[in-house]
Protein backbone atom coordinates (compact mmCIF):
# COMPACT_ATOMS: atom_id res chain seq x y z
CA UNK A 1 0.00 0.00 0.00
CA UNK A 2 1.32 3.43 -0.96
CA UNK A 3 1.17 5.77 2.04
CA UNK A 4 0.51 9.33 0.84
CA UNK A 5 1.24 10.62 4.33
CA UNK A 6 4.74 9.16 4.16
CA UNK A 7 5.55 10.96 0.91
CA UNK A 8 4.21 14.37 1.95
CA UNK A 9 7.19 16.78 1.79
CA UNK A 10 9.72 13.92 1.49
CA UNK A 11 12.75 15.07 -0.50
CA UNK A 12 13.34 12.64 -3.37
CA UNK A 13 16.31 12.80 -5.72
CA UNK A 14 15.24 11.04 -8.94
CA UNK A 15 17.69 10.26 -11.74
CA UNK A 16 16.31 9.66 -15.22
CA UNK A 17 13.27 11.90 -14.73
CA UNK A 18 13.29 12.92 -18.41
CA UNK A 19 12.70 9.31 -19.52
CA UNK A 20 9.45 7.41 -19.92
CA UNK A 21 9.34 5.72 -16.50
CA UNK A 22 10.95 8.72 -14.83
CA UNK A 23 8.30 11.11 -16.12
CA UNK A 24 5.50 8.87 -14.86
CA UNK A 25 7.17 8.57 -11.44
CA UNK A 26 7.74 12.35 -11.29
CA UNK A 27 4.01 12.94 -11.71
CA UNK A 28 3.13 10.29 -9.14
CA UNK A 29 5.55 11.68 -6.53
CA UNK A 30 4.32 15.22 -7.20
CA UNK A 31 0.75 14.00 -6.81
CA UNK A 32 1.70 12.43 -3.45
CA UNK A 33 3.12 15.73 -2.22
CA UNK A 34 6.81 14.87 -2.39
CA UNK A 35 9.53 17.47 -3.02
CA UNK A 36 11.31 16.06 -6.07
CA UNK A 37 14.55 16.98 -7.77
CA UNK A 38 15.19 15.29 -11.10
CA UNK A 39 18.66 14.80 -12.55
CA UNK A 40 19.03 13.47 -16.07
CA UNK A 41 20.21 14.00 -19.62
CA UNK A 42 17.92 15.79 -22.08
CA UNK A 43 14.81 13.83 -23.08
CA UNK A 44 15.87 11.07 -25.50
CA UNK A 45 13.09 11.41 -28.09
CA UNK A 46 10.77 13.86 -29.83
CA UNK A 47 8.02 13.84 -28.73
CA UNK A 48 8.69 12.82 -25.13
CA UNK A 49 6.59 12.43 -22.00
CA UNK A 50 8.74 14.87 -19.99
CA UNK A 51 7.70 17.76 -22.26
CA UNK A 52 4.19 16.50 -22.99
CA UNK A 53 3.40 16.51 -19.24
CA UNK A 54 5.36 19.68 -18.40
CA UNK A 55 7.45 17.88 -15.77
CA UNK A 56 9.85 20.80 -15.31
CA UNK A 57 6.93 22.82 -13.97
CA UNK A 58 6.17 20.15 -11.35
CA UNK A 59 9.61 19.27 -9.97
CA UNK A 60 13.08 20.75 -9.71
CA UNK A 61 14.84 19.67 -12.89
CA UNK A 62 18.55 19.60 -13.58
CA UNK A 63 20.00 18.42 -16.87
CA UNK A 64 23.15 16.53 -15.98
CA UNK A 65 25.12 13.35 -16.58
CA UNK A 66 25.37 10.72 -13.82
CA UNK A 67 28.82 9.90 -15.18
CA UNK A 68 30.04 13.34 -14.08
CA UNK A 69 30.77 12.56 -10.42
CA UNK A 70 31.58 16.13 -9.33
CA UNK A 71 28.41 17.65 -10.78
CA UNK A 72 26.30 14.80 -9.45
CA UNK A 73 27.75 15.20 -5.96
CA UNK A 74 27.10 18.94 -5.97
CA UNK A 75 23.51 18.39 -7.11
CA UNK A 76 22.77 15.85 -4.38
CA UNK A 77 24.49 17.82 -1.64
CA UNK A 78 22.67 21.06 -2.50
CA UNK A 79 19.30 19.28 -2.41
CA UNK A 80 19.96 17.07 0.66
CA UNK A 81 17.42 14.35 -0.23
CA UNK A 82 15.83 11.84 2.13
CA UNK A 83 15.47 9.22 -0.62
CA UNK A 84 17.33 8.55 -3.87
CA UNK A 85 15.65 6.65 -6.71
CA UNK A 86 18.10 5.81 -9.48
CA UNK A 87 16.45 5.26 -12.87
CA UNK A 88 18.87 6.90 -15.31
CA UNK A 89 20.21 4.33 -17.77
CA UNK A 90 20.96 3.41 -21.36
CA UNK A 91 17.98 1.09 -21.60
CA UNK A 92 17.86 -0.24 -25.19
CA UNK A 93 19.21 -3.69 -26.13
CA UNK A 94 19.85 -3.02 -29.84
CA UNK A 95 21.46 0.36 -29.12
CA UNK A 96 23.85 -1.35 -26.70
CA UNK A 97 25.31 -3.44 -29.54
CA UNK A 98 26.38 -0.31 -31.45
CA UNK A 99 27.28 1.70 -28.31
CA UNK A 100 28.67 -0.80 -25.78
CA UNK A 101 31.12 1.58 -24.05
CA UNK A 102 28.42 4.21 -23.53
CA UNK A 103 26.10 1.50 -22.20
CA UNK A 104 28.61 0.15 -19.68
CA UNK A 105 29.75 3.63 -18.64
CA UNK A 106 26.21 4.85 -17.99
CA UNK A 107 24.79 1.71 -16.41
CA UNK A 108 27.80 0.60 -14.35
CA UNK A 109 29.95 3.66 -13.59
CA UNK A 110 26.85 5.87 -13.42
CA UNK A 111 25.32 3.54 -10.83
CA UNK A 112 28.57 3.47 -8.84
CA UNK A 113 28.59 7.28 -8.88
CA UNK A 114 25.06 7.44 -7.50
CA UNK A 115 25.97 5.01 -4.72
CA UNK A 116 29.19 6.84 -3.89
CA UNK A 117 27.43 10.20 -3.61
CA UNK A 118 24.59 8.68 -1.56
CA UNK A 119 27.11 7.01 0.74
CA UNK A 120 28.76 10.36 1.44
CA UNK A 121 25.48 12.22 2.01
CA UNK A 122 24.41 13.21 5.51
CA UNK A 123 20.73 13.26 4.56
CA UNK A 124 20.05 10.12 2.49
CA UNK A 125 18.22 7.36 4.37
CA UNK A 126 17.21 5.07 1.50
CA UNK A 127 18.35 4.35 -2.07
CA UNK A 128 16.42 2.35 -4.66
CA UNK A 129 18.40 1.26 -7.74
CA UNK A 130 16.33 0.24 -10.76
CA UNK A 131 17.88 -2.39 -13.04
CA UNK A 132 15.95 -4.90 -15.20
CA UNK A 133 14.68 -8.45 -15.52
CA UNK A 134 17.38 -8.95 -18.16
CA UNK A 135 20.14 -8.83 -15.51
CA UNK A 136 19.74 -12.58 -14.93
CA UNK A 137 21.84 -15.21 -16.66
CA UNK A 138 19.15 -16.29 -19.10
CA UNK A 139 19.05 -20.07 -19.54
CA UNK A 140 15.93 -19.97 -21.73
CA UNK A 141 14.13 -22.26 -19.29
CA UNK A 142 10.41 -22.35 -18.50
CA UNK A 143 10.79 -21.39 -14.83
CA UNK A 144 10.57 -17.85 -13.50
CA UNK A 145 13.76 -16.22 -12.23
CA UNK A 146 14.07 -15.56 -8.51
CA UNK A 147 16.14 -12.85 -6.86
CA UNK A 148 18.89 -15.30 -5.87
CA UNK A 149 19.55 -16.49 -9.44
CA UNK A 150 23.01 -15.66 -10.95
CA UNK A 151 23.55 -12.41 -12.80
CA UNK A 152 24.51 -12.59 -16.47
CA UNK A 153 23.49 -11.10 -19.80
CA UNK A 154 24.35 -11.90 -23.43
CA UNK A 155 24.03 -8.41 -24.92
CA UNK A 156 25.88 -5.35 -23.53
CA UNK A 157 22.70 -3.84 -22.07
CA UNK A 158 21.72 -6.96 -20.11
CA UNK A 159 25.31 -7.54 -19.03
CA UNK A 160 25.70 -3.94 -17.87
CA UNK A 161 22.60 -4.26 -15.71
CA UNK A 162 23.93 -7.49 -14.19
CA UNK A 163 27.11 -5.54 -13.40
CA UNK A 164 25.04 -2.74 -11.83
CA UNK A 165 23.41 -5.32 -9.56
CA UNK A 166 26.83 -6.59 -8.46
CA UNK A 167 28.05 -3.04 -7.79
CA UNK A 168 24.92 -2.36 -5.74
CA UNK A 169 25.37 -5.54 -3.70
CA UNK A 170 29.00 -4.64 -3.02
CA UNK A 171 28.18 -1.12 -1.85
CA UNK A 172 25.42 -2.48 0.35
CA UNK A 173 27.75 -4.91 2.14
CA UNK A 174 30.83 -2.67 2.18
CA UNK A 175 29.32 0.68 3.16
CA UNK A 176 25.55 1.01 3.48
CA UNK A 177 24.91 -1.66 6.11
CA UNK A 178 27.29 -0.05 8.61
CA UNK A 179 25.80 3.40 7.93
CA UNK A 180 22.28 2.01 8.33
CA UNK A 181 21.25 3.46 4.97
CA UNK A 182 18.70 1.33 3.12
CA UNK A 183 19.86 0.13 -0.31
CA UNK A 184 17.76 -2.10 -2.55
CA UNK A 185 17.76 -3.02 -6.24
CA UNK A 186 14.67 -3.74 -8.31
CA UNK A 187 14.11 -5.83 -11.42
CA UNK A 188 10.95 -5.08 -13.39
CA UNK A 189 9.55 -6.76 -16.44
CA UNK A 190 8.97 -5.26 -19.90
CA UNK A 191 7.21 -2.03 -19.05
CA UNK A 192 4.52 -0.57 -21.32
CA UNK A 193 2.28 2.46 -21.06
CA UNK A 194 1.12 5.68 -22.63
CA UNK A 195 3.81 8.20 -23.52
CA UNK A 196 6.64 5.90 -24.60
CA UNK A 197 8.22 7.02 -27.88
CA UNK A 198 11.52 5.07 -27.65
CA UNK A 199 13.07 3.51 -30.74
CA UNK A 200 13.27 -0.31 -31.05
CA UNK A 201 10.65 -0.92 -28.38
CA UNK A 202 7.56 -2.94 -29.22
CA UNK A 203 4.63 -0.74 -28.18
CA UNK A 204 6.09 2.54 -29.54
CA UNK A 205 6.96 0.77 -32.80
CA UNK A 206 3.40 -0.54 -33.04
CA UNK A 207 1.83 2.87 -32.41
CA UNK A 208 4.13 4.59 -34.93
CA UNK A 209 3.05 2.08 -37.58
CA UNK A 210 -0.63 2.54 -36.65
CA UNK A 211 -0.35 6.31 -37.02
CA UNK A 212 1.04 5.85 -40.55
CA UNK A 213 -1.48 3.11 -41.34
CA UNK A 214 1.35 0.71 -42.17
CA UNK A 215 1.94 -2.92 -41.09
CA UNK A 216 4.03 -3.37 -37.95
CA UNK A 217 7.37 -5.05 -38.76
CA UNK A 218 8.39 -7.37 -35.92
CA UNK A 219 11.69 -9.18 -35.31
CA UNK A 220 10.93 -12.01 -32.89
CA UNK A 221 7.20 -12.81 -32.71
CA UNK A 222 7.69 -15.94 -30.60
CA UNK A 223 9.70 -14.24 -27.84
CA UNK A 224 7.99 -14.30 -24.45
CA UNK A 225 8.35 -11.37 -22.06
CA UNK A 226 6.92 -10.40 -18.63
CA UNK A 227 4.81 -7.47 -19.85
CA UNK A 228 3.37 -5.00 -17.34
CA UNK A 229 1.89 -1.52 -17.22
CA UNK A 230 4.39 1.14 -16.15
CA UNK A 231 2.44 1.92 -12.97
CA UNK A 232 2.92 -1.65 -11.69
CA UNK A 233 6.67 -1.51 -10.98
CA UNK A 234 6.50 2.16 -10.02
CA UNK A 235 4.06 1.22 -7.26
CA UNK A 236 6.56 -1.42 -6.17
CA UNK A 237 9.39 1.12 -6.04
CA UNK A 238 7.31 3.47 -3.89
CA UNK A 239 6.25 0.75 -1.46
CA UNK A 240 9.81 -0.54 -1.23
CA UNK A 241 11.21 2.96 -0.61
CA UNK A 242 8.76 3.45 2.27
CA UNK A 243 9.79 0.21 3.94
CA UNK A 244 13.47 0.73 3.18
CA UNK A 245 13.36 4.17 4.81
CA UNK A 246 11.76 2.84 8.01
CA UNK A 247 13.51 -0.55 8.28
CA UNK A 248 16.70 -0.45 6.19
CA UNK A 249 18.27 -3.67 7.47
CA UNK A 250 15.13 -5.72 6.76
CA UNK A 251 14.47 -4.58 3.19
CA UNK A 252 17.97 -3.91 1.81
CA UNK A 253 18.04 -6.62 -0.84
CA UNK A 254 17.02 -7.32 -4.44
CA UNK A 255 13.35 -7.41 -5.50
CA UNK A 256 11.43 -8.57 -8.58
CA UNK A 257 8.39 -6.56 -9.69
CA UNK A 258 6.93 -8.52 -12.57
CA UNK A 259 3.43 -9.39 -13.81
CA UNK A 260 1.29 -12.38 -12.98
CA UNK A 261 2.45 -15.60 -14.63
CA UNK A 262 -0.40 -15.50 -17.14
CA UNK A 263 0.71 -12.05 -18.33
CA UNK A 264 4.05 -13.28 -19.66
CA UNK A 265 2.99 -13.29 -23.30
CA UNK A 266 4.56 -13.72 -26.71
CA UNK A 267 5.26 -10.76 -28.95
CA UNK A 268 2.75 -12.15 -31.47
CA UNK A 269 0.03 -12.19 -28.77
CA UNK A 270 0.77 -8.53 -28.00
CA UNK A 271 0.55 -7.65 -31.68
CA UNK A 272 -2.76 -9.46 -32.08
CA UNK A 273 -4.20 -7.59 -29.09
CA UNK A 274 -3.03 -4.21 -30.33
CA UNK A 275 -4.29 -4.73 -33.89
CA UNK A 276 -7.61 -5.94 -32.51
CA UNK A 277 -7.98 -2.73 -30.50
CA UNK A 278 -6.98 -0.48 -33.40
CA UNK A 279 -9.03 -1.68 -36.34
CA UNK A 280 -7.60 -2.02 -39.82
CA UNK A 281 -4.02 -2.70 -38.75
CA UNK A 282 -1.73 -5.68 -39.36
CA UNK A 283 1.79 -6.96 -38.69
CA UNK A 284 4.48 -8.86 -40.58
CA UNK A 285 7.69 -10.66 -39.58
CA UNK A 286 11.08 -9.20 -40.52
CA UNK A 287 12.81 -12.08 -42.35
CA UNK A 288 16.10 -10.27 -42.93
CA UNK A 289 17.91 -12.45 -40.35
CA UNK A 290 20.33 -9.64 -39.53
CA UNK A 291 19.04 -8.96 -36.04
CA UNK A 292 21.37 -9.23 -33.02
CA UNK A 293 20.75 -11.81 -30.31
CA UNK A 294 17.87 -11.18 -27.91
CA UNK A 295 16.53 -13.57 -25.26
CA UNK A 296 13.54 -15.65 -26.33
CA UNK A 297 12.04 -16.64 -23.00
CA UNK A 298 11.98 -14.68 -19.76
CA UNK A 299 9.73 -14.67 -16.68
CA UNK A 300 10.05 -13.22 -13.18
CA UNK A 301 9.10 -14.83 -9.86
CA UNK A 302 7.36 -12.16 -7.76
CA UNK A 303 6.63 -14.31 -4.70
CA UNK A 304 9.04 -12.38 -2.50
CA UNK A 305 7.58 -8.92 -3.21
CA UNK A 306 4.05 -10.28 -2.90
CA UNK A 307 4.61 -11.85 0.51
CA UNK A 308 7.12 -9.47 2.12
CA UNK A 309 6.04 -6.11 0.65
CA UNK A 310 2.32 -6.83 0.15
CA UNK A 311 2.78 -5.68 -3.44
CA UNK A 312 1.04 -7.43 -6.30
CA UNK A 313 0.09 -6.68 -9.93
CA UNK A 314 -3.15 -4.73 -10.39
CA UNK A 315 -3.93 -4.50 -14.12
CA UNK A 316 -3.77 -7.42 -16.56
CA UNK A 317 -1.71 -6.89 -19.70
CA UNK A 318 -4.87 -7.20 -21.82
CA UNK A 319 -6.48 -4.33 -19.88
CA UNK A 320 -3.22 -2.35 -19.94
CA UNK A 321 -3.00 -2.51 -23.74
CA UNK A 322 -6.52 -1.09 -24.04
CA UNK A 323 -5.52 1.76 -21.75
CA UNK A 324 -2.42 2.45 -23.87
CA UNK A 325 -4.55 2.73 -27.02
CA UNK A 326 -6.89 5.14 -25.22
CA UNK A 327 -3.95 7.19 -23.89
CA UNK A 328 -2.38 7.51 -27.32
CA UNK A 329 -5.64 8.51 -28.98
CA UNK A 330 -6.21 11.13 -26.27
CA UNK A 331 -2.75 12.56 -26.98
CA UNK A 332 -3.40 12.61 -30.74
CA UNK A 333 -6.61 14.58 -30.03
CA UNK A 334 -4.66 17.17 -28.02
CA UNK A 335 -6.11 16.45 -24.59
CA UNK A 336 -4.41 17.63 -21.38
CA UNK A 337 -2.17 14.62 -20.79
CA UNK A 338 -1.01 15.69 -17.33
CA UNK A 339 -4.61 15.55 -16.13
CA UNK A 340 -5.03 12.29 -18.04
CA UNK A 341 -2.01 10.72 -16.31
CA UNK A 342 -3.14 11.96 -12.90
CA UNK A 343 -6.50 10.35 -13.42
CA UNK A 344 -4.88 7.12 -14.62
CA UNK A 345 -2.76 7.01 -11.46
CA UNK A 346 -5.85 7.59 -9.29
CA UNK A 347 -7.75 4.83 -11.11
CA UNK A 348 -4.81 2.47 -10.69
CA UNK A 349 -4.57 3.13 -6.96
CA UNK A 350 -8.34 2.81 -6.46
CA UNK A 351 -8.39 -0.41 -8.49
CA UNK A 352 -5.71 -1.84 -6.22
CA UNK A 353 -7.53 -0.73 -3.07
CA UNK A 354 -10.82 -2.22 -4.24
CA UNK A 355 -9.13 -5.52 -5.07
CA UNK A 356 -7.55 -5.55 -1.62
CA UNK A 357 -10.92 -4.98 0.04
CA UNK A 358 -12.42 -7.91 -1.89
CA UNK A 359 -9.75 -10.34 -0.66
Amino acid sequence: MIDSGFWQNKKVFLTGHTGFKGAWLSVWLWQLGANVKGYSLEPPTKPNLFEVLGIKELVQSEIGDICNLDNLKESVESFAPDIVIHMAAQSLVRYSYSHPIETYTTNVIGTANILEVSKQSNSVKAVVVITTDKCYENKEWVWSYRENEPMGGHDPYSSSKGCAELVTASYRKSFFESKKIGLASTRAGNVVGGGDWAEDRLIPDILRAFEKNKPVIVRNPKSIRPWQHVLEPLAGYLILAQKLFNEPSKYSQAWNFGPKVEDSKSVSWMLDQMTENWEGQSWVVDDANNNPHEANYLKLDISKATHLLSWKPVWSIEYSLKRIINWHRAWLKGENMLCYCQEEIREFMNFGLNNEKRR
